[in-house]
Formats: C-alpha cells, structure tokens, sequence
C-alpha cells in the first residue's frame, strides 16, 4: 500500500452575498474521510493580510492536511476541484477561486516565508506562480484565480507559532439568510463558564453576542478558544434554536496579531500593511464626522495619521484624551491615501508608553481672603469680588492637572475586532504551544 502526503490550499470561494470557504473546506472534510484520507492535523484556518483591497468576506484561506492511498490520488482531486466548482460564488465579479494541492510532507522554507508575506504584507501572483514551479506543486484557478495566492500561503502557514482553535457550526441551507436563531443566556453563561480560555463570545459594553455572524453565509455560530477541548466543550453549552447541519473544528491564527509587523521608523509605514509603531502624538485629537477621531504621531523620520473610528468604542475614547508629547505605541493597518490625505493608520490598538504633563492656567488667589481673583481684562491685572484688593503686578498661574488615563495597552471594543486581533484574555497564552509545535515538526507523514 502506497502512503502519501498532501497538503490542500483553498481560497477566494465567497462573497459578501454568500458562500464560505471554511463551509467548503467543511465539506471537503467528510468527502475527504469517505476516500479513506487520514488528518494528520485540524483544518487549517489562515487569516491573511485584513487590509489588501481585494480580499475576501472574512479574508481566511484553508488548508487540509492529509495522509492518503496513492491509488486515491486522482479521485481525491477530482472531489477537492468538483466541490469548490460547486459551492463558489463565481457569479460574483470578485470572486476568484483557488486551489493548490502540494504532495510533500515538509512545507519547504520559502513557502512559510511566502505565507508571512500574505499575512503581513502583499504577496504577488508572480511570486506564487514561482514557488507553485520550483516546488512542483499544482494548482487550479477559476476566472483569474487570485485565490491561488490565499491557498498556497495556507499551505505554507502552519501555524508552528501561537494559535488557537475556532469550531464552527453549520445552518441548513433552509435557514440561510434568516435570522440566527441562538438562546443568547446561553452564550453569556458558556463566556462566564470558560473564561479566559475563550474569546470574544461577546461585548459586555453593549451587552451583544458577537460568535454569530450577520450576513447570509451559512456559519449560525463560531467559538475561538485556546484548545481544541474548550472549544468543544464551550460548543456543548451553547444551546442552538435551530438545526445543526455540521460542525467542524479548525487550527487558526486568529487572535494572535500575525497579521502586525513592526517597523523601527514611520518612515518604513506603506499602504495596505499592518503595521506596530512608535512615535509622539504631534497634533491635537480632533473628532470628525460620525465621532471618528483623528490624531498624529512623529519620530525623527516622519509623520502618519492615526483613526480610531467611531464603531472601535472604547480605543475612541481613549484617542480622544491623548495630548500633544504622549508617547505611543500604535497598533493596526494603514489605508490608501485618498486624494491629498496622507497615509492614516487604522487604529486596532495603543500602548500609552509615556504621559506627557497637562497643565492649565488659572487667576491667582487674593492674598487678603484667599478668593480666586477675576481679570480685570488683558495687561489691567486682577481684582478680588469678595474685599475689593486690586492687584496690578500678578501672572496667571500654571496648574498641573491630573490625566484620566494611565499607561498600558487600550484596544478596541471585542465587538469591532478584527478575526486576528488579540484580546486582553490571550494575553500571556502565547506560551502552551510547545507540544503542539513539536508534533507539527514531526508530522507523521512517509
């Protein structure tokens, strides 16, 4: 019997009208089992690069990872290729499905380098066509295929570093783009019952469950969570009002900053990439329509924009109280330029390292009754209401006023996350991975 390995990469198979790659790769799972192929790992659930123009709903590329009778092989791409045919959305205009079936047991170094690319940057199709060459890997694109691009970088990804674990349940295509029907007392007492080992179940600031999705797509709900066990059993507590179709569990980077790259100098900022940078805040918060607001940081290379939007909640708050001299640190992905704006970074968190003194000026008090004295206009000196003692000679008085916030991390509000931002409750679980990456170093391939 001839044992073989093969990694399958899918991508770009949605819309913002429907379909889901994840639904697809869910699909594929029980189709793949039925062939006789053995998992050697979860399915793999890539989020890349959340700020590339042409990305996708949710921006996450697949990928399976298999052991399978050589005699299977045909047979099981036929499946991969008939299944993403048939679930794609290829009405749409930009969807571009991709598919890459590479038949190596170890993911080649240039093939991991080229999956940071996409997370953290922009990968090329030029780039991937390359590598698909050298590696003799084989791939499917429908219509311009930029989806090769996404699967071949979750072959690549394979998530050696931190990650978590995200179990999906599935709707019944009768229930597709109805209301998801979830007892919602159940999803705040799972959050209570599981955390911190669980994520983003909900938003306490506004009292909302955030695990289940709006759009039409057939997700009912998702769980993230620190291990594969939590997660499932997070799944058994959550009490659903409608059926059920399939669950699926899947290894993913989600909620652990892949996606940010830090630069040493503003400077080094460009468009579409996430980036971590520092700098001093170099103009005054100033809001701007629909309560977004606006700020600027410098270092001695340069100067950038910083938005923290209306929807990003309490990170708002926070922006709108910095002061010209705070240190930070700042956390998110930078947008095109429009027209004549500069590049702007898209706040998804600030680290307020240093706090620059707040002062105000005050009228003195009389030296006489100990009231605040009252301007008797500028250059004229002060006057007291209460005994009448005039003062010719005396300047305002510079005050220090205590500031509200403190130094620290602040982000935004679980509820405008994004699928790759870390929370507060994953702070300091980046550490339990060893066993896990030890395993994926010795995959049990032939």
């Amino acid at each position: 019997m001839s044992i073989r390995a093969m990694h399958i990469g899918l991508d770009d198979t949605d819309s913002t009208r429907k379909g889901c790659t994840t639904y697809v790769a869910a699909l594929l799972v029980e189709k793949l089992l039925t062939l006789g192929a053995e998992f050697v790992d979860y399915p793999n659930l890539v989020r890349l690069n959340p700020n590339v123009p042409w990305k996708t709903r949710g921006n996450g590329a697949l990928c399976l990872r298999i052991r399978y009778e050589g005699k299977f092989q045909n047979e099981i791409k036929e499946t991969v290729v008939n299944t993403v045919e048939e679930c794609s959305d290829l009405e749409c205009e930009n969807t571009d499905p991709g598919i890459v079936f590479f038949e190596k047991a170890k993911i080649p170094r240039e093939l991991k380098i080229f999956a940071k690319k996409t997370i953290t940057g922009i990968a090329s199709m030029k780039d991937a066509k390359r590598l698909l060459k050298k590696f003799g890997a084989e791939a499917i694109g429908f219509k311009r295929g930029r989806g090769i691009i996404g699967g071949l970088a979750a072959v690549g990804e394979i998530l050696h570093e931190d990650h978590t674990y995200e179990i999906l349940a599935y709707r019944i295509p009768e229930n597709y783009g109805l209301k998801r029907q979830v007892d919602e007392a159940s999803i705040f007492e799972m959050d209570k019952a599981t955390e911190p080992y669980t994520f983003n179940n909900v938003d306490l600031e506004k009292n909302r469950v955030i695990i289940t999705p709006r759009g039409a797509d057939p997700i009912l709900f998702g769980i993230r969570g620190e291990t594969s066990e939590i997660v499932k059993n997070a799944f058994e507590m959550v009490k659903p009002l409608e059926p059920v179709e399939r669950w699926v569990i899947f290894r993913t980077n989600q909620g652990t900053d892949a996606h940010l790259k830090r630069v040493k100098k503003i400077s080094q900022t460009s468009a579409y990439h996430p980036v971590i940078a520092k700098g001093t805040v170099s103009s005054k918060p100033r809001v701007i329509p629909r309560r977004h607001v606006i700020f600027s940081i410098k270092d001695e290379s340069g100067q950038i924009d910083c938005a923290a939007y209306e929807p990003t909640g309490a990170l708002r708050k926070v922006a709108s109280k910095l002061i010209l001299g705070d240190d930070v640190e700042v956390y998110g992905g930078i947008r095109k330029p429009q027209q004549n704006n500069p590049l702007t970074i898209n706040l998804e968190k600030i680290r307020l390292l240093g706090l620059a003194p707040k002062t105000v000026y005050q009228n003195p008090i009389c030296s006489k009754c100990g009231k605040r004295l009252k301007s008797m206009g500028k250059d004229k000196g002060f006057r007291c209401d209460k005994c009448g003692a005039r003062y010719a000679d005396l300047d305002k008085i510079e005050v220090k006023i205590r500031r509200e916030m403190r130094k620290g991390l602040y982000m935004t509000s679980p509820r405008s996350q994004r699928h790759l931002t870390k929370p507060f409750r994953r702070y300091g679980m980046e550490k339990r991975h060893s066993t896990i990456k030890k395993l994926i170093e010795n995959w049990h391939f032939p």
